[in-house]
C-alpha cells in the first residue's frame, strides 16, 4: 500500500472526474489524502479519502484579482500559491507520501511536487495542451484585449512568478507550465478521438475517457415529469450567473411541448427569474448524470466535464461558451458534428429554439454523439486511470 496526496483546488468540473479514480485507488489498497476546497469536503470524504481543505472564497478571490485577460488568469493561478502551498504544507507536516496527483490547471500542483520531491501525475479534466498548442490558443484568447492590457498583465505575471520562486524556492517556468502543470504522466479524461489532434500526443498522455462514477445526491422525483421531449439546461456551478439567458430560454421554450429542466446553480436567486413557465422545472442543483440519461438535448456552457458527460450518454449539445476552455470545447463539439456552437451575443429566443429543433430533428447529431460516446467508454474510465497510475508507480520504483 502506498500513500498518495491529491491536490485539486478546482471547481466541480475538476473535482468530479477524480472521485471515481480516488474511490478505485482506495479499493485497490492505496491510502489517499485529498486537498480541496472546503465546500467539496463531504463529496470527497464519501470516496473514503482523508480530506484536508482550504477556504474556497479566498482562493477564488485571489484567482480573479488580476483581471480577465489570459495573462491575468495565469497570474491568478500563481496568486493562489499563498493559499494553496501553506495550506498543504501545514496540514501534512510530518506525514509521508509516496507520490502526488495534482490537477492540471489549479492548485499549484507542480510547485508542490517540487517542494515535496515526489513523483507526480497530472490530472487533466480539460483538453490536453502541449507547449506549441497552448501558445497558439493563448495568443488567440489574448487578441480581444488591447496590447497595453496584455503587456501589463504579462509583466504582472512575471513579477508574481519571481515572487513565488523566491518565497517557496521553486521553479515556476513559463505561462504554459503555470497553467497546465505538466508532469511525467498525464491522465486525460477524454478519448483520443475527442481530443483535438489526439494522435499527435505521445504515450505519457493517457486518454482514459470521462471518469463517470455514481454521485450521491438528493432524490429527484420523476413520477410527474414527461421525459419524452426533455431538454436540460445548465451553465455549471461556478461562473454561472446567466439570468438573462435563463429568461431567454423561458421565451424560447416556455409553454411548448418540451419539458425543460433548468439548473441555475447557487449564485442565482429564484426571485431573479420572474415568472417561470409551467413546463420548466427550475432547481439550484439537479443530479446531472441522472438527468442526462433521460434528456434529448443538453444546452450547456461547454465546461469539459459537462460536455463530456452529455456526450457519454449520447445527448446532442447546444454550446454557449462563457470563458476559460469552453470556446475550445464548443468548437470541437461542432467539428465532430455532435452539436452546435452558439454565440450568446445577439442571440434571440427564435434563434435558440431553431437551433434546438434542428439538433433534435437531424439524426446526424445523435449519430455523432453515439460514436464519440463509444470512444469514451472504450477508453476505460477511472479503472483504466488507476491501471495507468499503478504502471507509473512501477516505473518509478514504487511497489504496487
Amino acid at each position: 500500500m502506498a500513500r498518495v496526496l491529491v491536490i485539486n483546488a478546482g471547481s466541480e468540473g475538476h473535482i468530479n472526474p477524480t472521485l471515481g479514480v480516488v474511490r478505485e485507488l482506495i479499493r485497490r489498497g492505496e491510502e489517499v489524502v485529498y486537498f480541496a476546497g472546503e465546500s467539496y469536503r463531504d463529496r470527497v470524504e464519501r470516496t473514503g479519502a482523508e480530506v484536508i481543505t482550504f477556504d474556497d472564497a479566498r482562493f477564488v478571490k485571489a484567482f480573479i484579482a488580476g483581471g480577465r485577460s489570459p495573462w491575468a488568469r495565469v497570474g491568478g493561478l500563481l496568486r493562489t500559491a499563498d493559499i494553496v502551498i501553506p495550506g498543504v504544507m501545514e496540514q501534512i507536516d510530518g506525514q509521508r507520501f509516496d507520490y502526488l496527483i495534482h490537477d492540471s490547471m489549479f492548485g499549484c500542483g507542480r510547485l508542490l511536487a517540487q517542494l515535496l520531491n515526489l513523483p507526480a501525475i497530472s490530472s487533466c479534466s480539460s483538453f490536453a495542451f502541449r507547449p506549441s498548442g497552448f501558445d497558439g490558443l493563448f495568443d488567440h484568447l489574448s487578441s480581444p484585449f488591447p496590447d497595453e492590457v496584455n503587456e501589463r498583465d504579462r509583466l504582472e505575471f512575471q513579477r508574481i512568478a519571481l515572487q513565488v520562486q523566491e518565497k517557496y524556492k521553486v521553479q515556476v517556468g513559463s505561462a504554459y507550465e503555470a497553467y497546465s502543470n505538466p508532469a511525467p504522466m498525464t491522465i486525460v479524461y477524454t478519448s483520443r478521438s475527442f481530443q483535438p489532434d489526439g494522435e499527435s500526443f505521445d504515450e505519457t498522455y493517457k486518454f482514459v475517457g470521462p471518469s463517470v462514477a455514481p454521485r450521491s445526491h438528493d432524490p429527484f422525483d420523476w413520477s410527474r415529469t414527461d421525459t419524452s421531449r426533455l431538454i436540460y439546461i445548465s451553465f455549471g456551478t461556478v461562473f454561472n450567473r446567466a439570468v438573462d439567458f435563463y429568461k431567454l430560454s423561458f421565451a424560447a421554450f416556455g409553454e411548448t411541448e418540451y419539458t425543460v429542466i433548468l439548473s441555475v446553480g447557487s449564485q442565482t436567486g429564484m426571485e431573479e427569474l420572474g415568472d417561470i413557465p409551467g413546463n420548466f422545472i427550475v432547481r439550484h442543483y439537479v443530479p446531472q448524470l441522472e438527468v442526462l440519461q433521460r434528456a434529448q438535448l443538453f444546452i450547456t456552457h461547454g465546461g469539459m466535464n459537462s460536455a463530456s458527460e452529455g456526450l457519454y450518454y449520447g445527448v446532442p449539445l447546444l454550446v454557449l461558451p462563457q470563458n476559460a476552455d469552453q470556446p475550445v470545447v464548443a468548437r470541437r463539439v461542432a467539428e465532430i458534428g455532435a452539436g452546435i456552437h452558439l454565440d450568446q451575443e445577439g442571440l434571440t429566443a427564435e434563434d435558440l429554439r431553431a437551433a434546438a429543433e434542428r439538433v433534435l430533428r437531424e439524426e446526424s447529431f445523435r449519430k455523432a454523439c453515439a460514436e464519440i460516446g463509444d470512444s469514451f467508454r472504450a477508453a476505460g474510465g477511472y479503472g483504466r486511470a488507476v491501471d495507468e497510475i499503478f504502471a507509473y508507480k512501477r516505473e518509478v520504483g514504487l511497489d504496487s
